[in-house]
């Protein structure tokens, strides 16, 4: 029995919304661009809205519209998606690490302060596996350092912290819509913000440094082609017309499995704070300390030979090659990140998974415990 790991929710309304636009002579910059950032800026309550081809690509717009270059340093987290740091690397910045918190997996803000340096310039805060980080702490190391912050919602759309939406909790927040995440296009983002400058930055620097002063022809800045096209956005409009069925189709898949795993002795699971609503993008459990990341790596063998996608969620970034060789990092360097990183289980989560699914699943993952 094949069971994957991931898997978009496409019904009939994406196919019919997809095939209209194709009959359409614009598919680029075109009506359904507005439509889809307008429900995702209503969704979560946000001043303006501006769609990119990706997540990444909606990271290093807001950056470099909050000034971030050569030789500044931004501190995030070595727990996440490799993006969250390249972005800060685009242009010539550099990413310093600080550790996590062992409960909730996300960055620790007690341990920013004592990064900052004069070089700093901000804080990339990622809300890891749809949780949003402890935001109002790393606001208020940001506000007395003067540091520009950024929250990488990527994982999270749907989720909140204290009654805000996630992507509103700094300066700027940005979803994607890969397809294993809640709301998907295929390939895209969405860049959120009440900060009008910073809108306005990014909306001229994904089309090609144009502004509304000009013609087509006219590019008042450095741009890239980071634009959305009208067939994505056909997509996305689709899946938000069914935001909540589809996040409550990952809430009811989610409480199959916390149900099942909960008695566990051997794992944990990412802690969700009770000022937090989770959005559900990924079911990650830990190992115990007493396994090794040789035995797990065992465990995503033998789940694979049985018809179980699975995967290892997230490598330490600091350990990935090119950062040991640009900036020098080692194992030793974020221990509560690299403990964790070594013990992670995916699942497979989606949200047509079925109850017999994850009791396989399940049922799978004590046998090997």
């Amino acid at each position: 029995m094949e069971i994957p790991l991931s898997r978009p929710d496409i019904t009939q309304a994406e196919r019919d919304a997809v095939n209209e636009t194709m009959q359409s002579p614009q598919l680029s910059l075109g009506p359904r661009l507005g439509e889809m950032e307008r429900l995702v800026a209503d969704f979560v309550g946000a001043k303006f809205a501006a769609a990119v081809n990706s997540g990444t690509s909606g990271l290093h717009l807001c950056l470099k519209a909050m000034g971030i270059g050569s030789g500044d340093e931004v501190i995030t987290t070595p727990f996440s998606f490799i993006a969250s740091s390249n972005c800060i690397m685009f242009d010539g910045g550099r990413p310093v690490f600080v550790d996590i918190d062992p409960e909730t997996w996300n960055i620790d803000p007690a341990r920013i302060a004592a990064a900052v340096t004069p070089r700093t310039r901000g804080v990339v805060a990622v809300d890891v596996f749809g949780l949003p980080a402890d935001m109002d702490p790393i606001r208020e190391t940001a506000k007395r350092h003067q540091l520009r912050l950024l929250e990488d919602s990527c994982e999270a759309l749907g989720a909140s912290y204290k009654g805000r939406s996630a992507g509103l909790l700094g300066e700027a927040g940005v979803f994607g819509f890969y397809p294993n995440k809640q709301v998907t296009t295929g390939e895209g983002g969405m860049i959120v913000t009440d900060d009008e400058s910073i809108y306005h930055m990014v909306v001229s620097l994904r089309n090609q440094g144009r502004d509304s002063h000009g013609g087509w022809l006219a590019h008042a800045r450095l741009g890239y082609n980071f634009r959305l096209s009208e067939i994505n956005c056909a997509l996305g409009i689709a899946q938000m017309r069914r935001i909540d069925e589809i996040l409550a189709n990952r809430e009811r898949v989610a409480g199959y499995y916390l149900h099942r795993l909960r008695d566990l002795p051997q794992i944990t699971m990412q802690r969700i704070p009770t000022n937090c609503r989770i959005s559900w993008f990924v079911m990650v459990v830990r190992l115990r300390d007493d396994y090794t990341r040789e035995d797990r790596d065992r465990m995503l063998e033998k789940l694979r030979a049985r018809g179980i996608g699975c995967n290892n969620y997230f490598p330490p970034i600091h350990l990935q090659p090119f950062y040991r060789e640009e900036f020098g990092y080692g194992p030793g360097d974020f221990p509560v990140c690299e403990a964790l990183a070594d013990r992670t289980i995916a699942l497979p989560f989606h949200g047509q998974l079925t109850e017999p699914e994850v009791d396989i699943a399940c049922q799978t993952l004590r046998e090997l415990l």
